[in-house]
């Protein structure tokens, strides 16, 4: 081996060791808590300034700074984490769109805190607490991973974290304490992440930005493992980092040299857009529907409040107003992320990217050097600009069709973090720019102005894709991604599109800040800046464009008037709060203001007193007996027909496993017209699986499932929808935060119902008319929420009606209520298959049973018939 390749050998070997220090511990974290800890480069980097603290400036000897930094504050840091931001979350369910936004909550608030502690410039004396030489770190690592293994493997310690990993209730009903589980691996997470962060400073640039990025770069390791494997991270980090340090020799020519050198420099950013891409399971499992909360509204006279704190700047003058041009523009890009995460309800951490490529295909334009386009002014490069940035919105877009949760988090994090190094930290692409006002607005108080009526105009595209039947479908979108799809909506577009919009609304507002500093600062738009835009609009109101523009007048204002800093640490106590108040900083202020207003009488309003009047004790009135209207099918809707002229469900011979476990075995099945059909068996017979398979969520390794004469195997569930097969959910699948009327109303606009009273007809049917109608559905109870799936999926005129346990949480008179409808469906020539647990009522509901047992049918017919012989075989036994 030559000493060049040795010498690289070894460099690679040391930031290997780094990297899988950082895998290790992100590891262990989400083992013992399920949580990707996104604060990991944050803890890192104030466990390297603390111990450059104790160490060059209060002069401590190192090996008391390493005892104070790494066997004191960054353990115990962890376990404050865990105790009073994670914990509470857990409390309330582990909803994890409120844990993510949670874990970066903590990153911009270390973030920003050390900003204020420190100052924001660079360090460079940070101390060597390991020599350079690569073994000592090395060894440090497969110790740390060694010692790892072998307490998950081989102690008590380690049965207790598998057992709360996977399942945490059961763990708690066998004994374990889960809070000391999780707090241990906290802990150990946090451990990790100071000794990584004072074995990078050294080398690396040390301010309050840079490190923590760079920590979260080599999340690829994590990923690459599967978030499990100890072993698959550290022979990754390790690989990745010779491999980066070996790439350096290289010294490629042509037009393509400077992105080839970018590669070589950042292959851990290359792992990590590759590790996010192609393994989309990770944190799947984690993925639950949100937590059912109304939205809060907006209170009184807010909007005349903001219009006239808008405008107070066109009497400013000098910085002030320099300052207060920044505003607008930040406005319009937390916008995208009103659109995005807030209506669409699809994380995304990558806007910044977004806005960036506005600010620099604006300069690039105005300047000419924009690749086979003239010179344009600046107001028409701005325009063309956003143009061009929209459909790259198809980044993050096209991977979210197949992700939630943290999976989406990590591919829009590493395209996000992919532009910042590949594009905007390339002087190929940036050098030399300049970039100026558009003629006749170069004035602060002019181009304020202008930026007032671009915002406007973004504030009325983001308000029509909130509003109308493309908003109530992004809702639905966002309260339940199964429940919209059943519902009919085309799932994978809406979500191209509201990433699409989201890109646009970004670089709009990119370019805008870009004309406003009069410069393109790459700077301004790092990762770190997506999170925390992400994390403001999340606290101050994801779904509320007013509490977009308070988080832009917030985070310009703060930094401003303060030092820098200000701003990211009070997002991130906002951020690590959504805990104890998920509704955000308003519904907090309301619920304090109501404890402390004076208790007041009750009585019944006069519209009160008339329900009183009209319900029947003891509750809401159920619905009666009725046959339903249904709405005439609509001519552009092909409908499957049978011999008779009515829709005819089918399966041949359909085959489903999982990880070579058969859960059908050749079932054959016939849904007719007019009649109710169920499905029985015990647990694991398979039953859900073939109603999966029906609805078009689960596709069959075999065998067929036609609708009339046309297979309509591997069509999605919406556009099985949208042919006339809809569906219901064992557990719920409302839109909380639409009104009853708008819940129904999505099922009738995407099942292309044209005759406007579907909806009142459904209302009427199921008695939701009158005063639930307006209700959000957030606020009702399970039995009214059954009616209310169920009236969404006849507003759109199916021909077939899937039922999976419909009876589930309903009492005695909601289950005969429930019974009297199915029977008048099936008589008006509705298609009706029930899977269900209640034998009671499939035996005086069902025409024909089938009972099914290790994913066969192994009896069918009429109920009495099928459920005697159940009877005696379990006689016999």
């Amino acid at each position: 081996m030559s000493s060049l390749t040795y010498d690289l050998t070894l460099a690679g070997l040391s930031v290997g060791s780094a990297a899988a220090l950082t895998g290790v511990g992100l590891i262990v974290t989400y083992r013992a808590t399920g949580v990707l800890n996104f604060a990991h480069g944050a803890i890192a980097m104030v466990c390297a300034f603390v111990l450059r603290q104790c160490v060059v400036e209060w002069g401590w000897p190192l090996w008391a700074g390493a005892v104070v930094t790494l066997l004191i504050l960054a353990p115990a840091l962890g376990v404050l984490l865990e105790r009073f931001v994670f914990r509470p979350l857990s409390v309330l369910g582990g909803d994890p769109a409120q844990t993510l936004v949670a874990s970066i909550g903590v990153f911009v608030l270390l973030v920003g805190g050390a900003a204020l502690l420190w100052g924001q410039g660079a360090r460079d004396d940070a101390p060597e607490l390991v020599s350079a030489d690569p073994w000592g770190q090395l060894a440090v690592v497969l110790v740390l991973a060694a010692g790892v293994g072998a307490v998950i493997r081989w102690t008590r310690f380690g049965r207790e974290l598998r057992a709360v990993v996977d399942d945490r209730g059961l763990a708690v009903l066998g004994g374990i304490d889960a809070d000391r589980v999780a707090a241990a691996g906290w802990a150990f997470g946090s451990f990790t992440a100071g000794l990584t962060g004072v074995l990078l400073a050294p080398y690396v640039r040390l301010d309050p930005y840079g490190l923590p990025l760079l920590v979260m770069e080599v999340v690829a390791v994590a990923v690459a493992a599967r978030m499990r494997s100890l072993p698959v991270a550290v022979v990754v980090a390790l690989a990745i980092g010779v491999a980066q340090s070996q790439l350096t020799r290289l010294h490629p020519s042509g037009r393509g040299e400077p992105l080839l050198q970018a590669v070589g420099a950042n292959l851990f950013v290359v792992a990590l857009l590759i590790a996010s891409s192609v393994l989309p399971r990770i944190g799947t499992r984690d993925v639950l529907p949100r937590t059912a909360t109304a939205r809060v509204p907006t209170p009184q006279g807010a909007w005349i409040v903001a219009v006239v704190l808008f405008l107070l700047p066109l009497g400013f003058a000098g910085s002030d107003l320099h300052t207060s041009v920044q505003v607008p523009a930040l406005g319009v890009v937390l916008l995208s992320l009103v659109v995005v995460t807030g209506r669409g309800g699809q994380i995304s951490l990558g806007q910044a990217a977004y806005a960036g490529l506005g600010a620099l295909f604006t300069a690039l334009l105005a300047a000419g050097r924009f690749p086979g386009l003239p010179r344009l002014p600046e107001l028409a490069a701005l325009a063309l600009a956003v143009v061009l940035v929209a459909p790259l919105g198809l980044l993050t877009g096209w991977p979210a069709i197949t992700r939630r949760g943290l999976a989406l988090a990590l591919a829009t994090f590493a395209v996000g973090v992919g532009v910042s190094r590949f594009v905007f930290a390339q002087p190929y692409a940036t050098s030399g720019l300049s970039l100026d006002r558009p003629e006749g607005f170069d004035g602060d108080r002019a181009y304020y102005v202008l930026e007032l009526v671009l915002l406007a105009l973004a504030l009325l595209a983001a308000h029509a894709l909130r509003r109308g039947r493309t908003g109530r479908a992004l809702a639905a979108l966002r309260d339940h991604e199964s429940g919209a799809s059943a519902a009919g909506v085309r799932v994978p577009a809406l979500k191209l599109l509201a990433f699409v919009a989201g890109a646009a609304l970004a670089a709009l507002g990119g370019g805008m800040l870009g004309m406003g500093l009069r410069a393109f600062d790459p700077t301004a738009y790092d990762p770190v800046r997506g999170l925390l835009w992400f994390a403001a609009v999340v606290v101050l109101g994801a779904d509320s464009t007013l509490g977009a523009l308070g988080a832009a007048a917030l985070l310009v204002g703060l930094d401003a008037g303060a030092r820098g800093g200000v701003a990211a640490a009070l997002i991130g106590v906002l951020a690590v709060l959504v805990g104890r108040f998920p509704g955000g900083p308003y519904e907090a202020v309301r619920a304090v203001a109501g404890r402390l207003r004076p208790p007041r009488p009750t009585a019944l309003t006069p519209l009160g007193a008339r329900l009183r009047r009209r319900l029947r004790p003891p509750g809401l009135a159920q619905p009666q007996a009725r046959t339903p209207t249904r709405a005439p099918a609509p001519a552009h809707r092909p409908r499957a027909v049978g011999p008779e002229g009515r829709a005819v469900l089918t399966t041949h011979d359909l085959q489903a496993r999982y990880d070579g476990f058969t859960a059908l075995d050749g079932v054959d099945l016939t849904v007719p017209p007019g009649r109710i059909t169920a499905i029985i068996g015990p647990n694991g017979a398979g039953k859900s699986t073939l109603f999966h398979c029906l609805a078009g969520t689960i596709r069959p390794s075999r065998g067929q499932v036609r609708y009339g004469g046309r297979n309509i195997t591997r069509l999605s569930p919406h556009a099985r929808t949208r042919l006339g097969i809809a569906r219901t959910f064992q557990r719920l699948a409302v839109f909380p935060t639409l009104t009853v009327a708008e819940n129904i109303q999505v099922g009738a606009e995407q099942g292309h119902v044209p005759d406007p009273a579907a909806v009142d007809r459904a209302l009427r049917l199921f008695q939701l008319d009158g005063p639930l109608r307006d209700a959000p559905a957030a606020r009702l109870p399970t039995g009214t929420l059954r009616r209310v799936e169920l009236a969404r999926a006849l507003a759109g005129s199916p021909d077939v009606l899937l039922l999976d346990e419909p009876a589930a949480g309903l009492d005695t008179a909601e289950v005969s209520a429930l019974a009297r409808v199915l029977r008048a469906l099936a008589a008006d020539g509705t298609a009706l298959l029930v899977v269900e647990h209640d034998l009671d009522l499939v035996a005086g509901l069902a025409d024909v049973v089938h009972v099914m047992t290790a994913g066969r049918v192994i009896a069918s017919g009429p109920p009495a018939r099928v459920l005697e012989t159940l009877e005696a075989r379990e006689t016999a036994v």
